[in-house]
């Protein structure tokens, strides 16, 4: 099978700062791929390559066998994103801006009116179609851009934090939502430091740390002792395990 993800030799240098020392990952169809690590380990920017954002890249990246470089708009099109936080239009409606990102895509209107009402109305959100979103709470802003993410119905799904701000039941619908795009063999790259929901939900996970891969397998795969925890895997992996030390320090702190 063919990646339809495939990154060479992946670097990234902001001045003096190498942020990516050579990230080499295959991602192929179907896969729902967590892609962990610390702060400044790397991931945003290794996001921000993927969806077109950064140009100034060393190394190869191709999509569905174009080049990024060479054929970003085109692959754009092919690739959904969302963002734990975006420059959402407050002052339209939530169909006033998914209007908006449709035509961006080339949708037509019909199909954007379609898709938009549907998918609102399965977040709750349907009665506030028509209410500016100055007034809304992050989470219905974050269910808008989850939404605008998918309208064009990508191939490639990138979703960064996309649980931010959501409630218990949406959280529940944006996982079946990933469950559901993984069985029309869609590709999701998936980021976050909720441990929980990456070990449940993803094929693989890819860790992260310093700008390099340090573990790159299924859950079961890397766990060194049969009850470890996706927590505990990325505290061994990243060496940092003293979390209770830390976390008596921090209390400590307060009786001084």
């Amino acid at each position: 099978m063919q990646p339809i993800i495939s990154i060479r030799d992946l670097r990234k240098n902001y001045g003096d700062k190498q942020v990516l020392k050579g990230i080499t990952l295959d991602i192929f169809p179907g896969q729902i791929i967590g892609y962990i690590g610390p702060n400044g380990a790397g991931k945003s920017t290794t996001v921000k390559v993927l969806i077109g954002l950064l140009s100034d890249f060393e190394g190869d990246v191709s999509i569905l066998g174009k080049d990024l470089r060479q054929d970003t708009l085109s692959i754009k099109s092919l690739i959904g994103y969302v963002p734990e936080n975006a420059e959402i239009y407050e002052v339209l409606t939530p169909m006033e801006y998914l209007s908006f990102v449709g035509k961006l895509y080339e949708l037509e209107d019909d199909i954007i009116e379609e898709r938009a009402t549907r998918m609102l109305q399965a977040f709750g959100l349907l009665e506030n179609k028509d209410q500016r979103m100055d007034t809304f709470s992050k989470g219905m802003r974050q269910k808008v851009l989850i939404t605008s993410g998918l309208l064009h119905n990508p191939q490639i799904v990138v979703l960064d934090e996309p649980l931010s701000g959501l409630d218990a039941n949406a959280v529940i619908i944006v996982k079946e939502i990933m469950t559901l795009l993984k069985k029309e063999n869609k590709t999701i790259f998936y980021c976050s430091h909720m441990m929980d929901v990456v070990e449940k939900v993803s094929d693989r996970i890819v860790l992260i740390d310093e700008g390099s891969i340090v573990a790159d397998g299924t859950f079961s795969a890397l766990k060194e002792s049969g009850d470890e925890t996706l927590e505990q895997i990325f505290a061994r992996l990243t060496g940092k395990q003293q979390h209770s030390t830390s976390a008596d320090a921090f209390i400590n702190a307060l009786g001084q």
